[in-house]
């Protein structure tokens, strides 16, 4: 079983895996007969057929990750651990300009937790974007990969930058200084989610 990474914790809107088999079952039925087997935290959604040196993993051209903040006064019972509650005010608009400064290519090692085993940290984020939709603030962040808790560590400095502790206008030096105690903590996994995984460009 191949499949795409990441954390622990962490939910998937769209993930995807591959694996070889001998059977001759139709692949349009694979979802039913899976999802009989599988947790109910799990469903296939669609199997297709695919050339025999797919892997899930490495050909993946993009990936997209959103992370949700509940920036309410009392936060919310029912979705405690589906997003992370902040009562504190957020200046939404000085993360709006923060997050821009992350787009392109960057050396990440600043946004990286310690013991992490890629080789490089480079890597290229196309689009990144903070919304507001009415209590929740959404991190949404598309790039060509992630180091382990990159997106989370991300999105724990835009916190920071939306309460004031760090301007937008100091995130490149942190992203050059290449040292992680620059950057704001490392958000819980609980309100992230893997979005979209693309294998085109």
């Amino acid at each position: 079983m191949r499949h795409g990474r990441t954390d622990a914790g962490v939910h998937a809107i769209e993930q995807v895996a591959n694996f070889k088999t001998n059977s001759n079952f139709e692949v349009e039925k694979y979802p039913i007969a899976l999802n009989a087997k599988l947790k109910k935290s799990i469903r296939i959604q669609k199997a297709e057929e695919v050339e025999e040196n797919f892997h899930a993993r490495y050909h993946c051209k993009k990936k997209t990750y959103r992370y949700i903040i509940n920036n309410s006064q009392y936060g919310s019972s029912i979705y405690r651990n589906l997003e992370y509650f902040i009562p504190n005010p957020l200046n939404l608009t000085a993360m709006q300009k923060a997050v821009k400064y992350f787009e392109g290519e960057h050396d990440f090692k600043a946004f990286k937790a310690s013991g992490t085993s890629s080789k490089s940290s480079i890597r290229t984020i196309y689009k990144a974007e903070v919304k507001k939709q009415q209590d929740r603030i959404i991190i949404e962040l598309t790039g060509n990969g992630f180091l382990y808790n990159m997106v989370r560590i991300i999105a724990g400095t835009l916190v920071e930058v939306g309460l004031e502790k760090i301007k937008p206008e100091e995130i490149p030096n942190i992203i050059e200084s290449k040292e992680r105690n620059k950057a704001g903590k490392t958000l819980p996994p609980y309100a992230l989610y893997l979005v979209k995984v693309e294998y085109k460009n």
